[in-house]
C-alpha cells in the first residue's frame, strides 16, 4: 500500500541521515550577538558553505540543528556546539574550510566530527563546563592574587558547605553550591588575579560562574561589579557512563 512505501521511504531515508557535531568560537563584538541571532546566522552560514543539511518534513521545514548550552550575552567562548544532521558530508577539513569562508570576524569553526548513529543531543549532554573569569580594562581587583587564595580557601574549600541564596522568577531558597563547582582556582594573568572554574551546566544542575563569584565577593564582605568581569568559556563536556568528563567533540570522528 501506499503508506507502506511511505514508511519505507522514510526507514531508508532515516538510515542515510549522518549526524554532524561543529564547534565554533566566538569573541570580539560577536559576544554581544544573542542565542537567538546566532542561531540564524548559522543557519545561514550553513547554507552559504553547501552542507547537505537535512530538513525537517511538513509545511514549514526548517534545517535540523540544535544547540549545546547557549552562552549568555557578552561571554566569549572557545567551546560552541551544535548538531545537524545531513544527506552527505565532505571531509573535516574540507567541510570546516566552508563554513569558515562564510564566517565574520569574531566567529571561527573550529571542528566538525561524524556521530555515532545512536549519539544524543549536545544539548541533552552538557554536564559541565570550563570558565575564566577576568577583570577587564581599566578595572582593578579588591584582591592580590595571594589574598584571593586565602579567601577562597578560607570561604569555599575549608568549609563543608557554601550556601547561597538562589533566586528564581516564581520564588527563592538557600541551595548549597559547593557540590556544583568541580573546580577552582586563582591564576595569574599580566599580573591581575583571574578564576579558573569548572561548574555543573545543562538542564539538571546548572549553575552560573558569574554566580559563584558574586557570591565568594559577598562572603568576603567585597561589592561585586558585573561590569568589572569578562566571562570566557573554554569548553563544554558531557559526563561518560563510567562518571568521567568527555569534551563534546571527542564523541565523533574526524571525516578524512
Amino acid at each position: 500500500s501506499e503508506m507502506c512505501i511511505r514508511d519505507r521511504q522514510r526507514a531508508m531515508e532515516e538510515v542515510s541521515a549522518m549526524k554532524i557535531r561543529v564547534k565554533f568560537k566566538k569573541w570580539g563584538c560577536m559576544k554581544f550577538i544573542g542565542h537567538l541571532d546566532m542561531m540564524r546566522y548559522f543557519q545561514k552560514a550553513v547554507r552559504r558553505a553547501d552542507i547537505d543539511i537535512r530538513y525537517s518534513e511538513g509545511y514549514s521545514a526548517h534545517q535540523i540543528m540544535s544547540f549545546a548550552a547557549p552562552l549568555g550575552v557578552g561571554i566569549t567562548s572557545d567551546g560552541e556546539y551544535f548538531d545537524i544532521d545531513v544527506n552527505t558530508t565532505e571531509s573535516t577539513e574540507k567541510s570546516i574550510a566552508a563554513l569558515n569562508a562564510q564566517m565574520v570576524d569574531g566567529v571561527e569553526v573550529t571542528g566538525y566530527v561524524l556521530l555515532p548513529d545512536d549519539a544524543k543531543k549536545a544539548m541533552s549532554l552538557v554536564a559541565a563546563a570550563d570558565y575564566v573569569l577576568s577583570f577587564k580594562e581599566g578595572y582593578e581587583s579588591p584582591y592580590t592574587i595571594d589574598e584571593w587564595k586565602e579567601a577562597i580557601d578560607k570561604h569555599f574549600f575549608d568549609e563543608p558547605s557554601f550556601v547561597v541564596m538562589k533566586k528564581t522568577k516564581k520564588s527563592e531558597r538557600e541551595v548549597d553550591i559547593k557540590p556544583l563547582v568541580y573546580k577552582l582556582t586563582v591564576m595569574e594573568n599580566n599580573k591581575k588575579p583571574e578564576f579558573f572554574m569548572q561548574v555543573s551546566t545543562g538542564s539538571v544542575d546548572n549553575i552560573k560562574p558569574e554566580f559563584v563569584l558574586q557570591a565568594i565577593y559577598e562572603k568576603c564582605g567585597l561589592d561585586y561589579n558585573p561590569l568589572a568581569i569578562q566571562i570566557h568559556r573554554q569548553e563544554v563536556y558531557a559526563r561518560k557512563d563510567d562518571g568521567t568528563l568527555s569534551c563534546l567533540l571527542d564523541m565523533g570522528e574526524e571525516i578524512s
